[in-house]
Order: structure tokens, then sequence, then C-alpha cells
């Protein structure tokens, strides 16, 4: 196609229409939680770190044995989850005046409301269900590892050891809630530490404890407002950053934060490179306009 003047300025202002319109609709959406969205209370008062959830979540997800579940040497430092574990329980000294200052608390994706990682994602590979779970499709990803850089919780993990490496995570046993089922983790707690319901019920259960053991519990549901709210909810009778959960997230929902720089991301990534050979192609054609028209006043002056 021949790059006029007129179709060059065409361009230019199609694309800059299609990133206004992209981010305005950036800011007037966004994810909300679900009626009857699926969440889980965890009670770090009652988890013995049996780590049966570990073993649990391993066998539904298919990724291998864990270390041994009767094994204390695994609490002898802080683990974190990777591609090949999706969640992890570590064991805190708390300093607590108790009788017993040891707490242990299990840790996984946070499947928050409005979550960062799928509002960062250009091609929709994490996307948030209504069953409150966020889930990934891997032959979406482009790779691009936004949504590790997004997370305020650094839970996506890359599988960089491989030649077709995917984004792994917990996606909250989607699948086994499809068919009416628990979370397997939540399934096999043995003390009651993992309670799953629907968010709104949880909400109401945790305050309910915190209501009738205020010199128990710390008056804070870990999850209800941080990033603006998630699916996971904790409650503990020591501070939660103490169980190492995450101090000083924001309780706006990220999405909101970046809306409309992430919604440039998809139309920069296929505008800009035809804009930039516009440009290309219209600094070249003066260039070869005044090319031909130094030769012929060359050749006129022979003639």
């Amino acid at each position: 196609m021949k790059l006029t003047r007129r179709t060059f300025f065409k361009v230019n202002a199609a694309g800059a229409a299609a990133l206004a319109v992209s981010a305005r609709s950036a800011e007037a959406s966004g994810a909300v939680a679900a009626p009857g969205a699926k969440g889980v209370l965890v009670d770090t008062t009652r988890c013995q770190g049996c780590r049966a959830c570990e073993a649990a979540c391993a066998e539904a997800n298919g990724l291998g044995e864990p270390v041994a579940a009767g094994d204390d040497a695994v609490f002898a430092k802080t683990r974190t989850t990777d591609q090949y574990t999706f969640t992890v329980v570590n064991r805190y000294d708390t300093g607590h005046t108790g009788a017993e200052p040891v707490r242990f608390i299990k840790t996984q994706c946070m499947h928050c409301v409005e979550p960062a990682c799928a509002s960062a994602c250009p091609v929709r590979a994490l996307e948030k269900t209504a069953s409150g779970a966020v889930t990934y499709t891997g032959n979406r990803c482009l790779g691009c590892r936004y949504c590790m850089v997004a997370c305020p919780f650094d839970v996506p993990k890359f599988e960089y050891e491989k030649a077709m490496p995917y984004v792994k995570k917990c996606e909250f046993c989607h699948e086994r809630q499809a068919q009416g089922e628990s979370p397997a983790c939540a399934e096999v707690c043995p003390n009651g530490a993992l309670q799953f319901g629907t968010r709104d019920e949880l909400l109401e259960v945790a305050k309910t404890r915190i209501y009738q053991n205020p010199d128990k519990y710390v008056h804070h549901i870990y999850g209800e407002h941080e990033a603006g709210g998630t699916s996971w909810l904790y409650i503990s009778d020591v501070e939660p950053t103490a169980l190492g959960l995450k101090a000083g997230v924001s309780t706006t929902p990220y999405p909101e934060l970046t809306s409309t720089a992430l919604a440039a991301v998809p139309v920069v990534m296929t505008l800009w490179p035809p804009l930039l050979m516009g440009f290309y192609a219209f600094s070249h054609r003066h260039d070869n306009d005044a090319a031909r028209e130094t030769e012929h006043t060359s050749e006129d002056r022979h003639a």
C-alpha cells in the first residue's frame, strides 16, 4: 500500500483513539467478587503443621511427592511456593507469651478478588473465574512474566528450566470445585484449620470467632481488605506479619493502580511496530524524492 501523508496521519489517529478507548475500558471495568464466590478461612491457631495439605495438593496437581510429612527438618528454613510446590507450610517462633510460642501457617496463591496478575496479562492467560479461582491457560501464555512482577504476594513462578516454559501456581482446585468438591488441601485438613465456603460466609465466621474470643485472636482478618480483598482469609492469635504474611499490602485493588498503563500494553504491542514502519516509510519517501530531484537536476545540467 502506498503511504501518503493523509494515510499516515489516519493511522496515527486510529492508534491514538484505540489507545484511549482501551484505557477508558480498563478504568471502567474490573473484576468484582461474584455472588457465591468461594474462599478458604485459615485459622492458624488450629494448624499443627502436619502438612497433609501439601501432600494432597501435590497429588491433586501431579506435582510429585513433597518432603516427607514427618520430617521436621523441612521447617529449618522458610520455604516459598515454586513451580513444583503450590502450597507450603512454615513454622514460626513468634515469641508468643502462651504455653507454645510456635505457630504454623499454610500459604499459596491468595486468589485476589481483583487479581493484579490477570490484569497485567496481555493475552488473558490468567483469568478470574466466578468461583473465585484465578486460573491459568498455558497455550495462551506469551512468557512475558508480567504476572510475576504484578503479583503483590510473589506467587506466580516460571519454569525457567524447560524449553517450553509455563507459569505455575495454585489454581484453587477449580476443576474439583466445578465437580462440587472442596479444594484438596481443605478436604484433608484434620484439625479444621482450613474451612472452605463462600467468601461472604467465611468473613462472618471469622468475625464471629474474633468477637467471641477477643482475648485469643488478633482483631484483623488478613485478606479481607489486603490487595482489595482475597479469597483466602487468615485469622490468628499473633500479628499476621509474625507468620510471614506480607506487610504493607495496599488495600486498593492493584489493577486500579495500574489499569491505564496496563491497558496500553496490548495496544502498543500491536500498533507500535506498524507505526514505526510508517515513520520509516514516510521519512524514506522524502529521502527518495530528494534523491530523484537531485538526479533530475544533474541530468538537466548535462543536457
